[in-house]
């Protein structure tokens, strides 16, 4: 079993291998709130947005290029964190996730609608869906807010639905390792919240 598990991943394509490979490195590095997971995304989301882009799941192309910007983005944001001691780790109030999560929702659905009657897309709800998610949830990250990890473990759970269905079974394999790694994110996180003197609520 192990033999073949080996030899699978031997013989993946090398540009969806480097995908995985970076975009591993970009979860586990983010969890221990290490700088240098915004260039390992950078490589990962531009190999991504063509992969997809190929099997027709053209929200999640999309928004890979919305990770791009946001890769650079979370860069200089972390970057000025740690030259000014600006970015903590802080965590928002329950009637703001309810109200964000409503809201995206709502636009989850218009936008699943249009790619279901105007375009050639699969799964166009659940496409939009993890779409909508994900950039909401990218901004959370760059802003090192707590709950960012429990919406990852959702959006997580259903993109590993989505690329097996799509036959990306290595990404699909990535994406139950990042159900793991973000539950330990999260607990990590919360853990050194308790440390800080305050934190930011909205």
């Amino acid at each position: 079993m192990l033999d073949e598990t080996i030899a699978y991943f031997a013989n993946l394509p090398f540009w969806e291998l480097t995908a995985v490979i970076t975009a591993l490195a970009y979860v586990i590095l983010a969890a221990k709130e290490n700088i240098w997971c915004w260039p390992a995304a950078l490589i990962s989301t531009a190999i991504y947005t063509v992969i997809f882009y190929d099997v027709y799941l053209w929200m999640e192309s999309l928004l890979q290029v919305y990770y791009l910007a946001m890769a650079v983005f979370g860069w200089l944001s972390w970057r000025k964190g740690t030259q000014k001691n600006t970015i903590e780790i802080q965590t928002w109030s329950l009637s703001f996730h309810a109200k964000s999560i409503a809201l995206l929702l709502i636009i989850s659905v218009a936008i699943g609608w249009l790619m279901d009657n105007f375009t050639p897309t699969s799964f166009p709800y659940i496409d939009a869906a993890t779409t909508v998610f994900a950039v909401f949830t990218t901004y959370l990250v760059t802003q090192k807010v707590l709950e960012n990890w429990l919406y990852w473990i959702v959006i997580d759970f259903v993109s590993i639905y989505l690329y097996l269905e799509k036959g990306l079974t290595p990404t699909a394999a990535l994406f139950v390792v990042y159900v793991v790694i973000a539950g330990i994110g999260y607990y990590a996180w919360r853990k050194k919240l308790g440390f800080y003197s305050e934190s930011v609520r909205v």
